[in-house]
């Protein structure tokens, strides 16, 4: 995800974090049903492999309760934009044939319908990325992500929204309009990964891959009450992501591709099939992760951070962070809530500079070139000059900014020696009103009463992305009106079954999730 966010300028309702919502807010959402039968569907995806791998249930089977969920719940949605279900009956057809012929599984995700991010090319499947331009572009090539999946036996069901060219951290664009998010309409579902993650909330599908530069998608997963993780950089394979532009080989220096589901234990299932060299490589390199740092919770060193001035987070958020850390001090965990890694602001900073200009590899010859004369106009110390300079910043001063980058990477190192994990507020607020008809320069989000920038929405989850780190967003709550809360464990480089472990410890330390009404509709 591209997005472009100014430098930070100078209550909500008490939040009812893990705790019973409010009795109207109870009316609205329900809890998730025994889901089995005519409703495998809303099974965790563990659940249904092995229902697929025992043949309790077809392929084809479970694909048709998945198009009759989507044909009725999607369409107060607007998650999924482009259904094939021919082609995916066809797949489920030969699925549950190799079962019965062989008795083997295709692979780990044998049979499972999933929808897949309209930003990642599917052969023979439209993959427009939001984008006018690409309304009839069909790929005659998957990415090599979703070829991942398709090897490892999944049936892709349709294509799920995303903003223009995933420019944007909410969900809209001039081809599909916008996508919904499923607990209050007037609120965002975030972007770029909005679409997934609606899905996945709605039940649409039980998995999702989105992609994450900006917290792409890990905001969407945060305001819809989904398990996100952004892989460590380099251990999924990113070509065919769009942007960059269909055929390009090369992808951004920060752009990870990772999970969404409602279970951690579903994240590692797609982990595990995700997790893999670019072809190019699979000669001779294998992706091995190590296992989780410890097997009980009471091992772990966390360290918490709770608020910083640099990106003030709400009441309700602050008071969530309170409750997940007495919630893993109580069991035992040590819990260290002074360390700092990083200064937030400075990481933020170099942050922006590295986005804006890996930004720039696909701008026109003729925009780059307006970029560069506005630069030369523009003062180096104006804060409003951030983006137009590091766009278009010489590679001798990349370079630079890269060494920078390596240098707070041995600092995130040093913490993690000390510590194995970092939890923070994975944003501000709860999700935030939807601001889709309002031009970027005059949005803004409210915290505590204060208006703030709108990108300041991304400021905790930015920290995890220019250093190449795992982070999993985690519902750990909501607020008094029943919008979910989230938290995020960022872990070091390579350690994403350490973040994935302690997400599964903290879900059994919260209640079950409260679904959106469109997960049973």
């Amino acid at each position: 995800m591209i997005l472009r966010r100014t430098l930070l300028t100078a209550s909500a309702a008490v939040a009812a974090a893990a705790s019973a919502v409010t009795p109207a807010a109870a009316r609205t959402r329900t809890r998730a049903p025994k889901a089995t039968g005519a409703h495998l569907y809303l099974a965790p995806a563990h659940e249904q492999l092995t229902a697929l791998r025992r043949g309790t249930v077809t392929s084809r089977a479970l694909l048709e309760q998945y198009l009759r969920h989507i044909s009725r719940a999607n369409t107060g949605l607007n998650a999924v934009v482009t259904l094939d279900a021919d082609r995916a009956r066809a797949a489920a057809d030969e699925a549950d044939r190799h079962l019965a012929a062989t008795g083997r599984p295709l692979g780990a995700l044998h049979g499972l319908p999933m929808t897949v991010k309209d930003a990642l090319e599917t052969a023979g499947m439209r993959t427009t990325s939001g984008s006018p331009d690409l309304s009839g572009h069909v790929p005659d090539r998957d990415a090599d992500a979703v070829a991942r999946l398709r090897a490892a036996g999944a049936v892709i069901v349709g294509k799920t929204n995303v903003p223009t060219m995933c420019q944007d951290i909410q969900t809209s664009n001039p081809l599909f309009g916008k996508t919904k998010n499923p607990y209050d309409a007037d609120r965002t579902a975030g972007g770029s990964s909005g679409g997934p993650a609606v899905a996945v909330s709605a039940g649409l599908t039980a998995l999702e891959v989105g992609s994450d530069l900006a917290g792409s998608l890990r905001l969407p997963a945060a305001y819809c009450g989904v398990y996100a993780l952004r892989t460590s950089f380099g251990i999924v394979p990113t070509r065919g992501h769009i942007p960059r532009p269909p055929g390009w080989l090369t992808s951004s220096d920060m752009n990870t591709l990772g999970p969404i589901a409602r279970t951690p234990e579903d994240l590692d299932v797609l982990l595990d099939v995700l997790a893999a060299p670019a072809p190019a490589d699979a000669a001779a390199w294998r992706i091995d992760l190590p296992a989780p740092r410890h097997k009980r919770l009471r091992d772990y060193r966390i360290g918490v951070w709770r608020d910083d001035p640099y990106c003030r987070v709400d009441r309700d958020t602050r008071e969530l962070l309170d409750r997940v850390a007495g919630l893993v001090r109580s069991a035992g965990a040590t819990v260290d809530d002074t360390a700092r890694p990083v200064d937030l602001a400075d990481s933020d900073e170099l942050f922006q500079r590295l986005m804006y200009a890996t930004a720039s590899a696909t701008a026109t010859d003729e925009g780059f070139a307006a970029d560069v004369e506005a630069a030369e106009k523009t003062p180096a110390d104006d804060p409003n000059g951030l983006y137009l300079h590091a766009r278009t910043m010489r590679h001798r001063d990349w370079l630079r900014a890269n060494e920078e980058r390596e240098k707070l990477r041995v600092r995130w190192a040093d913490y993690f020696a000390r510590h194995d994990v970092l939890i923070t507020p994975a944003t501000p607020t709860a999700a935030v009103e939807d601001q889709t008809a309002t031009p970027v320069p005059q949005r803004y989000i409210t915290v505590d009463g204060e208006r703030r920038p709108y990108f300041d929405q991304t400021a905790w989850l930015n920290m995890a992305g220019h250093v190449r780190l795992p982070a999993v967003v985690v519902p750990a709550g909501r607020t008094a009106a029943g919008l979910p809360l989230a938290v995020q464990i960022i872990g070091p480089y390579l350690a994403d079954r350490t973040v994935l472990d302690l997400a599964k410890h903290l879900a059994r330390l919260l209640p079950e999730p409260v679904r959106p009404p469109s997960f049973t509709a």
